[in-house]
């Protein structure tokens, strides 16, 4: 095939453009500093590096908890202190001076997130939760009263979040669509995971209103190695990092049965994800929007993911 001179022309136009886009691209997320709490864990470092590559900058401070302050990480060549959770008001202090538009990524523990909610929330400092667990309805109470920008979801991987969606969709189309079905939820996740799946819990909640009558507390929770690599087939290599649930449903009479799942070793696609959060909330602090807090659903439908 034959490209005419014209033809030409209108190629180098359009990679012209591509360039100044994608130069735009980075001057704009060079703009948007991150603060990664806590990035001496596996899933906040994945995060920190995530966001070099995606050219945000790292901001070389993070909270850590008791015991793990005064090292110093280097993630993608940034240095970065990590400070225990006592020192948090003045750590935060010295960052807000010299990045006053950061914005926090929080990969903590469960027992934490409402205490750092709240006080992010006090400070007015916007945030993404990616931490699961803690008392949700208490989170959402306390960001959503102080007025502050958030993006809160148990589940940052976005093609996860878009099974997600479609499974909400279609209870609210098709109510009772499984009714008389019977469920059962097993998920699997590296041992250092103490509380139960929150996409589980979410999918569940969806299967309830299809008719299921299940109850979150049935959900099985598998963290013996043994058991993950024989019957649930994560890879060895992917022991201390991976999320597979399965979701089985049978009719009453047992003639007819679904089946859900969706595995994913690593953490790439939570960091992914988290780094689209990060530049869809800055966004809308940006725009000056109106609604403040918002989940992984509005971050694709946004159309931010990159």
């Amino acid at each position: 095939m034959w490209i005419h001179s014209r033809d030409k022309c209108k190629v180098g136009h359009a990679n012209l453009s591509l360039e100044v886009v994608s130069m735009n691209m980075m001057a704009t997320t060079k703009d948007i500093p991150i603060m990664v709490n806590d990035c001496s864990g596996k899933m906040g470092r994945a995060v920190a590096e995530a966001a070099v590559e995606a050219g945000l900058q790292l901001v070389p401070f993070c909270l850590t908890g008791p015991g793990f302050g005064g090292r110093v990480l280097n993630i993608n060549n940034v240095e970065v202190h990590a400070h225990e959770a006592s020192e948090k008001e003045e750590i935060l202090d010295k960052v807000l001076d010299r990045y006053p538009d950061v914005i926090i990524a929080d990969y903590t523990l469960p027992s934490a997130v409402n205490e750092n909610a709240e006080f992010y929330s006090k400070r007015g400092v916007p945030f993404v939760m990616g931490t699961t667990g803690g008392d949700r309805n208490r989170l959402l109470k306390t960001v959503h009263d102080s007025g502050v920008y958030a993006v809160i979801a148990p589940q940052m991987g976005k093609q996860v979040v878009a099974f997600q969606a479609a499974m909400e969709i279609m209870a609210e189309q098709f109510p009772d669509a499984f009714k008389g079905y019977k469920l059962e939820v097993t998920e699997s996740h590296q041992s250092s995971k103490v509380d139960t799946s929150g996409t589980a819990r979410a999918v569940v909640a969806s299967f309830n209103k299809l008719g299921l009558s299940f109850d979150a507390e049935q959900i099985k929770m598998v963290r013996d190695p043994e058991e993950q690599v024989t019957k649930m087939g994560v890879p060895e290599e992917h022991l201390k990092g991976h999320a597979f649930h399965t979701y089985s449903l049978s009719s009453a009479d047992g003639l007819v049965t679904f089946q859900f799942q969706h595995n994913v070793c690593g953490r790439s696609i939570y960091a992914q994800g988290t780094v689209d959060a990060v530049l869809f909330l800055s966004n809308k602090i940006k725009e000056s929007s109106e609604k403040k807090v918002y989940n992984m659903v509005d971050v694709l439908r946004g159309g931010s993911m990159r």
